[in-house]
């Protein structure tokens, strides 16, 4: 995202204290969720979040209206926040681990550079012999 706060995001290197803490602190109204996603079209913050629980749990928006309808935030954000963490939690885990093992990095970095020449080698050449170029 281009907001320059940091709390405006959930970073993929963000541990779980972190996300849990941006959930608990994004910005919500005091109405209750409503009973169908429509009554969302004028509360932008609430749509987000409610987006962003159907996105992490690969549900649809409307099920997740259908499970919250009539609570407060406070009891859908604790829900939300312990999704987030289970979704990116490992993927902050992986990320620190390859950070503190630059060799590991340096091996999967020539992998995909020994993947990406030899799909490139066959099209190179043909792209050669079609244009004209001596190799």
């Amino acid at each position: 995202k281009s907001d320059p706060s940091d709390m405006s995001r959930i970073n993929m290197g963000d541990d779980a204290d972190t996300i849990a803490k941006k959930i608990r602190k994004a910005k919500t109204d005091p109405d209750p969720l409503p009973d169908s996603y429509d009554g969302l079209a004028d509360r932008p913050e609430a749509r987000n979040l409610v987006n962003l629980y159907a996105a992490l749990s690969d549900t649809s928006r409307e099920a997740v209206i259908a499970e919250f309808a009539g609570q407060q935030f406070g009891a859908f954000k604790p829900k939300l926040a312990e999704l987030a963490v289970a979704q990116v939690a490992p993927i902050s885990a992986e990320m620190t681990r390859l950070m503190q093992d630059t060799s590991e990095i340096d091996r999967i970095l020539a992998c995909g550079a020994e993947r990406a020449r030899a799909l490139a080698a066959p099209i190179l050449a043909q792209t050669y012999e079609i244009v004209g170029l001596v190799r």
